[in-house]
């Protein structure tokens, strides 16, 4: 049974801050959680457009996502992805037939003169979802690695190479000239306490930090965070590899300096053997609890620990 709580804004990409949304969604009221995903992976497929970590935060409110894979729509079926593919036409993303539907949604809105907003929002109305769920801009910003294999999209990168290639950097296009949705201004200009999930600090949360004035609007809220890093290792993805091509150590002290200007805590899972004992790092918090989100009983209580904490500082 959810508690009334204060108004939250989590900022997500796909895949740890969904799990995280399930605990939320029922131990605040899922109403007062909005939410601002990453949008800098989206990527056109056979003619739609695939938010992936906009459907992941959409299927996990709706208790529609794939949890083994976390990602996609649980039970699909992807007889139009095998169709295609023994026509000689392989797509760079395995999609479901359920997934593929929300695609073509989402296409035919924008093609209709949606705003991506506009199109996220009709979707989450129609999926049941009660948050708010917001793209981090309405402004094209693709996420590019430059590996020595050469420069390819984020897509290219993980889904058809596996993560494999050494990098180099890591480059948004299309950031500088991006700004981000006004619904996302709102619920900036509106929030007090804000959450980042359990994503890439680089792919994944990192888009939208680089949006103009987000930075700077995040030292005047209450910040609290979730490490994605168990010792020098990624609970899932590339984000250690990243982070180390862009300078940052694979660590929980990694990820707090890439939030380092704003950030007031930091949890991070009780067996960090880097951590130790820190209980405050050049002014943050550290906040130790066990962080891996094995079912939906430990999505919540992940989630409880965070609401204490934000109880804890009202």
């Amino acid at each position: 049974m959810s508690r009334k709580t204060p108004t939250l804004l989590v900022f997500s990409g796909g895949t740890g801050t969904p799990k995280l949304l399930i605990g939320l969604k029922n131990v605040f009221d899922e109403a007062a959680l909005s939410v601002i995903v990453n949008t800098a992976e989206d990527v056109w497929v056979s003619g739609n457009l695939v938010c992936p970590d906009i459907d992941s935060v959409l299927y996990a409110l709706s208790g529609r996502i794939d949890e083994e894979r976390w990602w996609g729509v649980k039970g699909d079926t992807f007889t139009t992805h095998e169709a295609l593919k023994k026509l000689g036409y392989v797509e760079v993303l395995k999609i479901g037939d359920s997934d593929r539907a929300t695609h073509i949604l989402r296409s035919e809105l924008l093609r209709a003169g949606k705003s991506l907003t506009e199109a996220t929002r009709i979707l989450a109305e129609r999926l049941g979802v009660r948050a708010k769920v917001i793209p981090m801009t309405d402004d094209r910003v693709e996420t590019f690695i430059h590996t020595t294999k050469g420069a390819m999209h984020f897509q290219e990168f993980w889904v058809l190479w596996k993560g494999e290639p050494e990098v180099l950097s890591v480059e948004f296009r299309g950031v500088d000239a991006a700004t981000p949705s006004a619904a996302f201004q709102e619920e900036l200009r509106r929030a007090s306490t804000v959450l980042i999930g359990p994503s890439n600090p680089i792919t994944s949360i990192g888009p939208i930090l680089r949006l103009r004035g987000v930075r700077e609007a995040l030292k005047n809220k209450f910040v609290v965070a979730v490490s994605p890093i168990i010792g020098r290792k990624a609970v899932s993805g590339p984000a250690a590899k990243l982070m180390r091509a862009c300078g940052y150590e694979a660590s929980a002290f990694g990820v707090l300096k890439c939030y380092a200007d704003f950030l007031d805590a930091l949890i991070v899972d009780t067996r960090d053997d880097v951590v130790g004992s820190a209980r405050e790092i050049n002014g943050v918090k550290i906040l130790a609890t066990d962080t891996i989100m094995r079912d939906v009983k430990s999505c919540e209580r992940l989630a409880r620990f965070i609401l204490n904490i934000i109880e804890a500082k009202d």
